[in-house]
């Protein structure tokens, strides 16, 4: 075979190639997406993929009914659910944040001029 053959074999089979890598990372991340989805369960802590921190309250095949504050529950679709919460007790894990009681005060101000 000529090298102008093996040139033009080579520039045929890399976007197969690439197609072909495409495809596999793609159904990769999918499996990955719903096995974690399967693994969800009721009392679960998640954020959604924009962000709202909550706890799973009941689940269905296509929704999730999530407590995101004391007595107010929201429905999502079960595939905004980006992440389970890491647990609050192992180390590295961000603080709850402290509730400021002052009313009209911004977090971090300083409370009756002190």
């Amino acid at each position: 075979m000529s090298t102008n053959g093996t040139f033009s074999l080579l520039i045929f089979a890399l976007p197969l190639l690439l197609l072909g890598w495409l495809f596999y990372t793609q159904n990769k991340r999918m499996k990955q997406m719903r096995d974690f989805s399967s693994s969800l369960n009721v009392g679960d802590a998640i954020v959604t993929s924009s962000g709202i921190y909550g706890t799973v309250k009941h689940l269905d095949d296509a929704s999730a009914w999530l407590e995101i504050a004391e007595g107010t529950t929201i429905r999502v679709d079960r595939r905004a659910i980006a992440m389970k919460q890491a647990d609050p007790t192992t180390p590295g894990a961000p603080a709850a944040p402290v509730a400021d009681d002052a009313p009209g005060t911004t977090p971090g101000s300083p409370q009756n001029g002190q």
